[in-house]
């Protein structure tokens, strides 16, 4: 009996790295890309994220390991919308040429002056057509594995859609004229649009820029004059800013939101589907009372 067992264990050895090796060798340029990887691609994708947990994609700077793993990398995933402004100079140095694509193909982005926001995530039936752009690279990389990629898209798909459903009706319960918040930077737009919640914010949609005087003051007056009560920190960014507007405004912080990245497992937002369902409870909970 003892033969069989240790047949069993030497052969598990023998295949477990073939099967490693096997799967797609998929990047993705940061942390909310890579958990919709995951859910698409599952067995058969390893996933590497570039900006992980709790990183700021606007300001990173990329490391030779980076290039590395771009040069190792069968597919490439990326946001697209000039929100990895550091990604061509990081294939460059990689000295390959990976299939790169595109998750935003097909969204029609939000237009602030002359500059598209990148946040298009923030909105749940965008992020769908993430997951479609993504099931259709995977596909395209790996054609053994489209089954497994549809397959598993289509019920990351429905949980979305259950998703969008809870987010409305949780919103709804905030009355029309508390549906105002103040966040760090313009990450929330999207998120606006789609559910009709105000967002006012002394940053851009890049945290690289800095609120000038007359810009903090402006926000202050609104939210005096408008009576909006809350204000939110985001985990990608210094609360100083939304603090001191706080201070001076009485105006709550309604707690965190998370923007542009996941947390890690032992955080709130681990996933995309937690990251939403935390922001919209924390906004609800600040501004229905």
């Amino acid at each position: 009996m003892w033969c069989f067992w240790l047949v069993c264990l030497l052969l598990a050895v023998a295949v477990s790295p073939a099967r490693a090796q096997d799967r797609l060798n998929v990047v993705a340029s940061f942390s909310i890309l890579g958990d919709f990887v995951r859910n698409v691609g599952g067995d058969r994708v390893s996933v590497t994220t570039l900006v992980g947990p709790d990183g700021d994609a606007h300001v990173y700077t990329p490391t030779p390991a980076d290039a590395k793993r771009i040069a190792d990398a069968k597919l490439v995933i990326v946001n697209g919308l000039d929100f990895e402004g550091w990604l061509s100079r990081l294939v460059k140095s990689s000295g390959k040429k990976p299939t790169i694509a595109t998750a935003t193909r097909g969204i029609a982005p939000r237009k602030l002056g002359s500059h598209a926001d990148p946040h298009a995530w923030q909105s749940v039936a965008n992020a769908k057509i993430y997951v479609t752009n993504i099931r259709d690279a995977l596909a395209a990389a790996d054609p053994a594995g489209t089954g497994t990629y549809r397959g598993n898209a289509q019920t990351y798909l429905e949980t979305l859609d259950a998703l969008d459903r809870d987010i409305r009706a949780a919103v709804a319960q905030i009355p029309q004229d508390r549906r105002k918040v103040i966040s760090t930077h313009d990450a929330f737009g999207y998120l606006a649009s789609a559910y009709g919640i105000e967002f006012v914010a002394p940053l851009g949609v890049s945290t690289e820029s800095e609120a000038s005087a007359r810009d903090i003051a402006r926000i202050i007056t609104q939210i005096r004059t408008q009576k909006i009560p809350a204000v939110f920190l985001e985990n990608i960014s210094d609360s100083r800013l939304i603090r001191r507007i706080s201070a001076e405004t009485g105006a709550r912080v309604g707690g965190t939101l998370y923007s542009d990245s996941l947390t890690g497992e032992k955080g709130d937002a681990p996933t995309y589907i937690d990251m939403v369902r935390h922001n919209i409870k924390a906004l609800t909970s600040a501004l229905a009372n």
